[in-house]
């Protein structure tokens, strides 16, 4: 089989080209805005340099392609806030030109990366895929058209597509230098450094945190089997950030000082998932749990990867 990742010498999109590597051609896109070569260097994956918003270049990278694994994004809801205008570019564009080309190539399935950001500041927990969508910020909106063009596109063209609503993944390689970086890499990276955690808000807020190799095998199901539709990617438990800041420390067998700071504007205060759609009708199940995962993360951060 032939498979193509945007955005794959990034965080997770190189761990779905790493799984698929020495069993499929894999060809990956990125234009090493947020990614890595480095990232990609250790398996067998062929590499465009090029973005998903240079439409001619994807037509010609999906002929003969059975899927592609669509993870190229301005990931940050920050960044958003600041440039709106890069991330339409990016996420809504980025994401029509997938598909055009994948319909034009006839691809098979599309397995797009969404975000637990489309269900916004709506109170009810946990979140479960039939919930009327609420955006907070360009970024979610990105995510959201994202799904609407999959879902316009499966009955318009017969192109399957399936969307993965990530909650807050994290794992080796996520860069915490890069302004898209999640917490638990940033604050791996500064307990390391035996510097102080800075925490935007009181702490009391939560997330639903999932290993990376989760999310993997979460897209490798999505492609194998024949499912279409949205899905929550998540372990499905809330952890607040002071409760996460201890845990790293724990990990890292090390204290640094706790900072608060001004909230984040297009945050959202708490975060949870129902992932019964995923088990029922995807067949997925986290394996990780956050402990483990941190672990994990620590010890890559100390091999200095």
């Amino acid at each position: 089989m032939r498979y193509v990742v945007t955005g794959g010498a990034g965080f997770i999109g190189s761990h779905i080209a790493e799984a698929l590597a020495g069993e499929h051609e894999v060809v990956v896109v990125d234009d090493l805005s947020t990614g890595h070569r480095e990232n990609i260097q250790d398996f067998d994956v062929e590499f465009v340099e090029g973005s998903v918003t240079d439409l001619p270049l994807l037509q010609e990278i999906f002929t003969g392609a059975d899927g592609v694994f669509h993870q190229a994004a301005i990931a940050s809801v920050p960044k958003s806030v600041d440039d709106p205008l890069a991330t339409h570019a990016v996420n809504e564009t980025g994401t029509l030109d997938v598909l055009l080309a994948a319909r034009d190539a006839g691809v098979k399935k599309v397995v797009f990366a969404s975000s637990s950001a489309v269900y916004g500041e709506e109170p009810t927990l946990p979140k479960h895929e039939g919930m009327l969508p609420a955006p907070v910020s360009p970024y979610a909106i990105s995510k959201l058209t994202g799904e609407h063009y999959e879902a316009v596109f499966s009955k318009l063209f017969g192109l399957k597509t399936v969307a993965l609503r990530y909650f807050n993944v994290f794992g080796p390689r996520q860069d915490p230098s890069s302004q898209y970086s999640g917490v638990i890499s940033i604050f791996t990276d500064r307990v390391r450094a035996g510097e102080a955690i800075t925490i935007h808000g009181d702490g009391g807020q939560t997330r639903d945190f999932v290993y990376v190799a989760d999310v993997v095998r979460a897209n490798l199901l999505a492609m194998e089997r024949d499912v279409t539709g949205v899905f929550n990617i998540a372990r499905g438990q809330q952890t607040d950030l002071n409760t996460l800041a201890r845990g790293v420390m724990e990990a890292a067998g090390r204290e640094v000082p706790v900072e608060y700071g001004p909230v984040r504007q297009g945050d959202v205060r708490h975060s949870l998932a129902d992932i019964t759609r995923a088990r029922e009708v995807l067949g997925w199940a986290p394996e990780w749990t956050l402990v483990d995962g941190l672990v994990e993360t620590m010890g890559w951060d100390a091999r200095g990867q």
